[in-house]
């Protein structure tokens, strides 16, 4: 069985003190772990991955509305991992019973004090209300924040480190499907990245390169790398999160030293942290992710990097078409998001959902069902604790 549910599900419902004409009031909140293999070993510099061990929530409003959420920490990029995580999830569950989805802002300021050091568990629950808050009103999810731009998108496809071998393989397998920009994932060793990114590049000039190191670089490592590159000929849109976190001054002088593309990821988990990459010039792009961050943090940050001038690319951790429906979603509601990095669903080696947002290829096609769109049947093979 490629999809295994891993524990029960565990439920929490409550009546009290709700206004039973409230349609809107959040009555049920439902949390399943859910393990999903990936086709090839998803590895980054810092660590890999062979299963994602995400979660799903379902929220259940007071008219029947449900809503869908998942939790999909990564641990080694961030300082989550599933049992944490559902352990802050259960607390935030029980803070919004008998709240009302249609004070989601609010509500997620709330989640943000109650649970700071784990936005993936906030990602998860804030999803879910959204989802359900659309459904009950009848819009699709983008809808809610404004759909500026609604229409077909085209993403990259992420190459894990491997072999030499096994690069040209997937880059093989990707652009027969379509796919012209490969996000590289690079930081083990500076001459075998350059060798791997060159194989490509001379099968396939028309591919555009994402490279990211994943803090795997020194700063004269990044360096080395990116006169690789150049000599390389292949074109290297963005150099993602080359140095530790905490290395912005690092960052800008990168970006001033060698003329590229910085972006920002595990540098910008926060409003906070994007404010002092912006005073610092560290980046000119930013990698939102709302498991890294939380669904309305992570627009905040996209609406705030925008109106500083930084580019946005949208991106997210190991994740299935429910979190990465919600990213899609803030796509194309926001609009003005230069790059997409929305492809961890096509890596996994089964698609626990039915309905939203379909991948043609490289192609992601938009819904224009209620709330994402989309159903989660394993859901319904899972064993209910009721509290």
């Amino acid at each position: 069985m490629v999809v295994t549910v891993s524990s029960p599900c565990f439920q929490f419902s409550s009546l009290t003190g709700m206004n039973a004409s409230d349609s809107f009031t959040i009555t049920t909140i439902e949390f399943c772990p859910v393990d999903v293999p990936l086709v090839d070993p998803f590895v980054v510099a810092t660590s890999q991955l062979h299963v994602a061990q995400n979660a799903f929530v379902r929220v259940t409003l007071n008219d029947g509305t449900i809503g869908y959420g998942e939790i999909a920490p990564f641990p080694g990029i961030s300082d989550e991992n599933r049992e944490t995580s559902l352990v802050q999830a259960q607390v935030l569950g029980n803070h919004l019973l008998g709240r009302s989805a249609l004070t989601y802002q609010r509500l997620g300021r709330e989640l943000a004090e109650l649970a700071p050091d784990h936005p993936a568990a906030r990602c998860g629950v804030e999803t879910a209300i959204l989802d359900a808050l659309t459904r009950a009103t009848k819009l699709p999810l983008w809808a809610l924040w404004g759909g500026a731009d609604v229409r077909p998108r085209e993403t990259d496809v992420t190459i894990p480190i491997t072999s030499v071998e096994r690069t040209l393989e997937l880059a093989r397998t990707w652009h027969d499907r379509g796919f012209r920009v490969f996000k590289m994932k690079v930081g083990h060793d500076v001459d075998d990245d350059i060798r791997r990114l060159e194989a490509i590049h001379r099968q396939y000039a028309d591919v555009s390169f994402l490279i990211d190191p994943n803090q795997g670089y020194t700063r004269e490592e990044a360096a080395c790398f990116i006169q690789g590159v150049t000599r390389s000929g292949a074109n290297m849109v963005l150099l993602e999160q080359p140095l530790a976190r905490d290395d912005l001054e690092g960052h800008a002088r990168l970006q001033r030293d060698f003329q590229v593309h910085v972006a920002v990821d595990e540098s910008a988990r926060s409003l906070n942290d994007l404010k002092a990459v912006i005073q610092q010039r560290a980046a000119n792009y930013i990698n939102v992710k709302i498991t890294k961050s939380g669904v309305l943090e992570g627009m905040a940050m996209a609406a705030f990097a925008k109106a500083s001038g930084l580019h946005v690319m949208i991106g997210g951790m190991v994740e299935t078409r429910v979190a990465m429906g919600c990213s899609y979603g803030l796509v194309m509601g926001l609009g003005h998001v230069d790059v997409l990095d929305l492809d961890t669903p096509l890596l996994l080696g089964t698609d626990p959902v039915t309905g939203g947002y379909t991948y043609n290829d490289a192609s992601l096609q938009p819904w224009d069902g209620p709330g994402l769109d989309l159903d989660i049947p394993c859901f319904q093979s899972t064993v209910s604790l009721s509290h």
